[in-house]
């Protein structure tokens, strides 16, 4: 345990160097310091690439987003999550809807791609992209290649929104809370939801952030249905409370809590504004890890068909997130 926290930390410095650094250049390129720190990360990997001695380290990233979501309820009150609740819950349940059938019709009877990798596709997609894939794949006893390709994709997909949705919020001129509920509803990751978010406004960054983790709680209850498809149709399957709590986002539960902490008023004005400072730093430790993740050479050999499929299926969603959150917020 202590000879592993040890490898840990040459990576821990590293991603702590390029926090300070995407800080600091922040207001001197005029771009926003979290987006800077992915693009950091997207840079190093892609050119002079991660040395092993860094790799324990920085693969500690989701650590950190997570740590940054618990905190971030110390911000937020009940009643500000429930404030919009219903209708936020009403665009959730709608869009994971349409966003499901949508990969699953056009992945299987237009594109020819398999069964069990279709699903795959559809549950990145439509819950919150490698989690979901994973998890999934697990239920559905897929091939490690099937997994590898739709995460692949998923990664390419939230490379794209990463650049795309900050641009269209800004010809849009969209609120903080309908951008923030829009990218938590339809972009597929944690990580570049809550980025793009911030990156907006504080208003988005926590609508974002309470959108995709009510998206993400949908996770086990996809990944029990798509078990139980599989089963009935005679394919090898299985899940279990075990697989389904190991891949449940438990971060939501700690934001939930420190919401409900916050609600009854036991952090006072200079605490909140200590943990906000602390879930900014996390936040720029774990996005420079999330750029790292993005591999231009392996996004390449993924190949068109499924890229296409899911692009197709987020150009729906996205539209249609936008469209009614619009008309309802």
């Amino acid at each position: 345990m202590v000879t592993g926290a040890f490898r840990s930390l040459p990576g821990l410095f590293a991603l702590g160097v390029g926090a300070v650094v995407a800080h600091q250049l922040s207001p001197l390129l005029g771009i926003n310091e979290l987006l800077l720190a992915i693009a950091i990360g997207v840079v190093i990997t892609n050119t002079v690439g991660i040395p092993e001695i860094l790799t324990d380290g920085i693969k500690t990233h989701n650590i950190w987003l997570a740590a940054g979501i618990v905190l971030l309820g110390a911000s937020l009150t009940l009643d500000t999550i429930l404030e919009t609740g219903t209708t936020v819950l009403f665009l959730l349940v709608l869009v994971v809807s349409v966003t499901l059938v949508t990969v699953e019709v056009i992945a299987r009877y237009f594109a020819g791609l398999s069964e069990q990798f279709s699903s795959l596709l559809a549950a990145g997609t439509s819950i919150c992209g490698v989690s979901a894939v994973v998890a999934v794949g697990g239920a559905v006893r897929a091939r490690e290649t099937q997994i590898a390709y739709a995460a692949g994709v998923v990664l390419l997909m939230d490379a794209i929104t990463l650049v795309v949705y900050p641009l269209l919020g800004n010809l849009f001129d969209l609120s903080g809370q309908v951008f923030g509920v829009w990218a938590g509803v339809s972009m597929l990751s944690t990580g570049p939801a809550v980025a793009v978010g911030f990156a907006h406004s504080e208003t988005a960054g926590q609508w974002a952030t309470m959108s995709k983790l009510a998206r993400n709680a949908l996770i086990g209850g996809i990944a029990l249905a798509y078990a139980s498809y599989y089963a009935r149709r005679g394919t090898e399957s299985s899940t279990s409370l075990r697989l389904l709590w190991s891949n449940f986002p438990k971060f939501v539960i700690g934001f939930l809590l420190l919401a409900v902490l916050a609600s009854v008023g036991v952090f006072t004005d200079a605490q909140q504004t200590s943990i906000s400072n602390a879930v900014n730093w996390l936040f720029l430790l774990a996005f420079v890890g999330l750029g790292t993740e993005i591999r231009i050479r392996n996004l390449r050999q993924i190949g068109f068909t499924p890229v296409f499929v899911v692009f197709a299926a987020m150009v729906i969603a996205s539209a249609l997130t936008l469209s009614l959150a619009l008309l309802l917020l």
